[in-house]
């Protein structure tokens, strides 16, 4: 537990005030408590993390229950509003932001999107349903993904329109500044 915390401190710059910090301690405490023998003790600690879990969602406006698989350098930017489901699933190195929603499409299939590694997600954007987001994909601000979004992509707009990023060498070579010279 207190690897994944010292690592979680990194990942916000060593910043104990950030709210995502916070939620994150709370996060790890509500995982490390289902290892925890005797049963009593355990019962002990899942009423702590209750309390705790309660107290940081009303404080921070982020509810991240302990049952998400959550991968290194998960990063909550800009509080708020941010609700994620038990059933979801988070790679490495992801990034959410403030209104973002990550869960069930119907209540009757309680399953979530799976997200890769390196997935940032924009501002009030809603991922929902039994999908899977790849690797390396940036989901754009206020976008609605209902369906698949492979590797290496863009997702935009409501419902969300689904578009293949452009290598980053490819960016640079197109931002030809010849015709900015110096007349």
């Amino acid at each position: 537990m207190f690897e994944n915390i010292r690592a979680d401190l990194r990942a916000y710059a060593g910043d104990w005030g950030a709210q995502g910090f916070w939620v994150m301690l709370v996060y790890r405490f509500g995982r490390w408590r289902y290892g925890v023998r005797p049963a009593l003790l355990r019962k002990l600690l899942s009423l702590i993390y209750k309390v705790l879990y309660k107290l940081v969602q009303i404080l921070t406006g982020i509810e991240l229950p302990c049952e998400v698989v959550v991968g290194r350098n998960f990063v909550i930017d800009h509080f708020g509003g941010i609700i994620i489901s038990g059933y979801a699933q988070f790679g490495d190195d992801c990034r959410i932001r403030n209104g973002v929603v990550v869960g069930l499409k119907n209540v009757n299939e309680p399953i979530a999107p799976v997200i890769g590694n390196n997935v940032d997600i924009g501002t009030g954007a809603k991922v929902l349903g039994n999908i899977r987001i790849g690797n390396n994909v940036v989901i754009g601000a206020n976008a609605v993904v209902l369906t698949d979004v492979p590797d290496d992509s863009v997702a935009v707009g409501v419902p969300a329109i689904i578009k293949r990023r452009q290598p980053a060498e490819a960016t640079a070579s197109s931002m030809d500044t010849s015709d900015c010279d110096a007349k």
